[in-house]
């Protein structure tokens, strides 16, 4: 949840560059390929990370309908909070907005809809575990049928149990990357089977090879030492 009052960001998909929002503010749903913010100028705001089990709650949405699709927070948080971004602009400093945007979101929290118990097991296992979990597993350990457990999955996470596993595990295995592991060594630590495997996923997910990846993070911070915009 970003709720902006600076310049706007154009956030682009990185799969398709056609499927691109700019707005000072935007709520994500949750994306299940990468994508690139740019901007210009001087931004302004505050961002609030949640998981997606606090975003069905907060927004009381089914999270499918909105996952990969960033949408106006006015569409989302109701008429009420149409000017909340200009509350926020107007605070004299940060903690007060600090102080806002948690009794917001607290508010929201207490009356939004509760999360399935399934679910929330389902999900918590597959963040213990990198992603690194049969769906099977994660339906008998519910007590439920594979597809009950992703129709109610999708309702409040937004995506079926086997995309976010897929989605955990490359980001258990960036993390292992930027902690010095070579990428090959990355994908057999976070269980693929081989690079080919691997580079598939990171293709299919990030819209490049891991290779060009990294040499577009060199340059892009490059850039930003040099004091340029840095997307």
């Amino acid at each position: 949840m970003m709720i902006g009052f600076g310049e706007p960001v154009r956030v682009v998909d990185a799969i398709d560059p056609r499927r691109a929002v700019s707005g000072t503010s935007m709520v994500n749903g949750g994306c299940t390929t990468a994508v690139i913010g740019e901007h210009t100028g001087v931004l302004a705001g505050v961002t609030v990370l949640l998981t997606p089990l606090a975003a069905y709650r907060i927004c009381a949405l089914p999270m499918a309908e909105w996952v990969d699709r960033p949408l106006d927070p006015e569409h989302l948080l109701g008429t009420r909070e149409r000017h909340f971004d200009e509350r926020l602009a107007e605070c004299p400093d940060w903690p007060g907005r600090f102080a806002l945007i948690e009794k917001l979101l607290a508010a929201r929290l207490r009356d939004g809809p509760l999360c399935c118990p399934e679910v929330v097991g389902a999900w918590r296992e597959l963040m213990r575990l990198d992603g690194r979990v049969r769906v099977d597993e994660l339906a008998d350990a519910a007590g439920w049928s594979v597809r009950r457990l992703e129709r109610r999955f999708r309702e409040q996470v937004g995506t079926s149990p086997k995309t976010m596993a897929q989605v955990l595990r490359l980001r258990a295995a960036l993390r292992l990357h930027d902690a010095g592991l070579s990428w090959t060594e990355a994908a057999t630590e976070t269980g693929y089977h081989d690079q080919p495997h691997f580079v598939r996923t990171f293709k299919g997910l990030v819209g490049c090879t891991p290779g060009r990846f990294r040499s577009d993070q060199e340059v892009r911070r490059s850039v930003g030492e040099a004091g340029w915009v840095d997307s």
